[in-house]
């Protein structure tokens, strides 16, 4: 197997299925000619023509819309945002259309489209350019939210995005594009969307993460291992929504102990739904409180500030020895 930056395995997913199937679609700005703001989608144009890799207008609203429309029409649209934050300008067009479109018209339509964007700090961009708002979207009804943390799952849950039948909010880690290699195999590789992975399995402590906080969640866990002696799980989510905590309340029945860790804000982030979906379901099974390591509540800070915002191998060591060494009551 070839060993493949994230760029490069999302460039296969888009590549092999469009081979496979003549209706998907890739538009979004700069995705044609100079193959995207991150070269996701570089070589598409001269491969399959202006056709099917269009370069559009400076309209986000515009390209979620047009995406909406080939969708419901029987295309299968995948649309780029140079950057996450740009996708509130076509907010109005995922709420009130995307994610509502199968129910208002009764199955008569549906939405297989995926808006693909890049996500998070780490990279020293903007503040715009660096947002984890991801809870937006779990949160909306009718939208899945997909997150990979590596080459090969991106890959896999890309082309299960393509494939899905209603719309699929796809973000990707700026910081994770080009951080790493892996193998990816070149023949087909799916993942079911809505089921996370045990990255590392353990018996002492559940640690919860997805994207970009997956590695400095794994290099914790062995810090924990070789400094404390602790066993640490640690779990994937790969999609926000639809959640399935089935696995996370069997890893917290385990181990009684759980740290969950995301980049977005504290406050009303993902964090809180996973803690509350835990205590539903393993309350009786904890031995301490469930701790966050997560980003601040503030606008992301610029450059000389960001390392401190974005979540650290440190704080996730220290707010797993709090809970480890704490007893619930």
């Amino acid at each position: 197997m070839a060993k493949m930056t994230m760029v490069q395995a999302l460039n296969l997913a888009l590549q092999q299925e469009m081979e496979k199937d003549d209706r998907v679609i890739v538009l979004g700005e700069d995705v044609g000619l100079d193959g995207g703001v991150f070269r996701v989608t570089d070589g598409l144009i001269q491969r399959f023509g202006d056709q099917r890799v269009l370069d559009t207008p400076l309209a986000e609203s515009a390209i979620v819309g047009m995406s909406i429309g080939m969708a419901a029409y029987g295309l299968r649209p995948v649309c780029e945002m140079q950057f996450s934050g740009f996708s509130y300008h076509g907010f109005h067009q995922l709420e009130n259309h995307a994610a509502r479109l199968r129910r208002r018209s009764q199955g008569r339509f549906q939405v297989p489209m995926v808006l693909r964007a890049p996500y998070g700090g780490g990279v020293r961009a903007l503040e715009h350019h660096s947002e984890s708002r991801e809870a937006y979207w779990a949160h909306t009804p009718g939208l899945k939210m997909v997150i990979p943390s590596g080459p090969r799952n991106a890959r896999a849950l890309l082309v299960a995005a393509i494939r899905d039948p209603d719309p699929v909010i796809f973000y990707e880690s700026k910081a994770l594009y080009r951080a790493f290699r892996e193998e990816v195999p070149e023949e087909e590789e799916v993942l079911p969307i809505g089921r996370p992975q045990i990255a590392l399995e353990g018996r002492d402590i559940t640690l919860i993460a997805y994207g970009a906080m997956l590695r400095p969640t794994l290099e914790a866990a062995d810090e924990l291992s070789r400094q404390d002696g602790l066993a640490a799980e640690v779990i994937d989510l790969l999609t926000l929504s639809p959640l399935d905590d089935r696995l996370l309340a069997e890893s917290v029945q385990k181990t009684g102990r759980a740290v969950v860790i995301h980049e977005a804000q504290r406050s009303f982030g993902p964090g809180a739904e996973i803690v509350s979906r835990l205590v539903e379901k393993a309350f009786y099974f904890l031995e301490a409180p469930i701790e966050r390591v997560t980003g601040y509540d503030l606008i992301i800070p610029l450059f000389s500030q960001e390392k401190i915002f974005i979540p650290s191998v440190e704080r996730i060591v220290r707010a797993a020895r709090k809970t480890f060494n704490t007893k619930a009551g």
